[in-house]
């Protein structure tokens, strides 16, 4: 089996849908379209998650990559 690096699983990342858990406990869903070496990631159709829920839809959205806690693919 393969190892894979982190730039490995963030390209397989590109144009779906992911769950990422921001510092502070915020977790955003969207479609992400792309991302940088500081892991700094544009997020498209952006929604703010409360509880599991969408509290907020805010289209498209730059997240600063210092900020990520994690990411995972979503539906």
């Amino acid at each position: 089996m393969t190892e894979k690096r982190p730039f490995d699983v963030l390209n397989g990342s590109l144009d779906n849908m992911v769950l990422i858990g921001m510092k502070g406990g915020r977790e955003i869903r969207g479609k992400m379209t792309s991302y940088d070496v500081h892991m700094n990631i544009v997020l498209e159709n952006t929604e703010i998650l409360e509880n599991g829920e969408v509290k907020r839809k805010v289209g498209t959205m730059l997240l600063r990559g210092d900020s990520v806690i994690f990411i995972s693919p979503s539906e």
